[in-house]
């Protein structure tokens, strides 16, 4: 059975000190779920700690980056080898932060979603659009230009994740209704189906994330393609995460 993944993406919150006090909560409060998988992405400095206390714990780690290149003089920047030899199992690619504020284009979200791969973690392909581009009815077309080249020569659908994440909707308040997600998130599986077989295709996790609440997240999680959520602002307290963790 997949089970559905609840990702926490803190971001540039919590001091290496905030991430362990909270974590070292999460894993008391976290159960070990059938039917769902529970993941904190924190900053590269809380990484090394978590994953000390979570080793134990029924809680995944991921890593909010990598660089697309094995080793090198990139100064300020963490190669894949690093996150692994840190204990991280996932790792964000082309969130759209990185996209719109870093410059990140599609080739480069490529690079970083295979070289997580052939270091053993896996990626969570971000794609999603801008209002403009909702608004003049361009949804479609940028999630397909995102996906086709994310993914171009990528053939490791067991190991992928994608999230789904209107750029309108991220930090704003603002949700899409889960119509609107649905709607984005069966065009994904379609495409992965193209890329992959429907086998396989049905075997990949496609998150949404947008101002993801404990008030909404059930409606979200009782759509066909919604395999989950990316979880922003409410990641970054226990009660709030938690009440997206036991979503029903």
């Amino acid at each position: 059975m997949k089970k559905s993944l609840i990702a926490g993406n803190w971001k540039m919150y919590k001091t290496p000190g905030e991430s362990v006090d909270f974590l070292k909560k999460l894993a008391m409060e976290t159960v070990k779920y059938n039917d769902r998988e529970v993941l904190v992405c924190p900053p590269f400095t809380s990484l090394y700690p978590a994953a000390e206390i979570l080793k134990d714990a029924p809680v995944s780690l991921g890593a909010q980056n990598v660089h697309t290149e094995k080793e090198g003089a990139f100064t300020g920047e963490i190669s894949p080898a690093m996150l692994r030899d840190s204990g991280v199992e996932y790792v964000i690619c082309g969130h759209s932060e990185r996209r719109n504020i870093f410059g990140e284009n599609d080739s480069t979200v490529n690079g970083k979603v295979r070289i997580s791969s052939e270091y053993g973690m896996s990626p969570i392909l971000c794609v999603g659009e801008k209002i403009e581009e909702r608004k003049a009815g361009k949804t479609f077309d940028v999630i397909r230009s995102q996906v086709e080249n994310g993914l171009s020569g990528y053939d490791r659908p067991d190991m992928l994740v994608v999230a789904y994440e209107p750029v309108w909707a991220i930090g704003t308040g603002l949700t899409a209704t889960p119509e609107q997600a649905q709607e984005v998130h069966l065009f994904i599986r379609q495409m992965l189906s193209n890329l992959y077989g429907r086998e396989l295709s049905m075997a990949v996790r496609i998150l949404y994330g947008g101002s993801v609440k404990p008030e909404n997240v059930n409606s979200l999680m009782r759509q066909d393609d919604i395999d989950g959520a990316l979880v922003g602002g409410a990641s970054l307290k226990l009660d709030s995460f938690m009440g997206i963790v036991n979503y029903s």
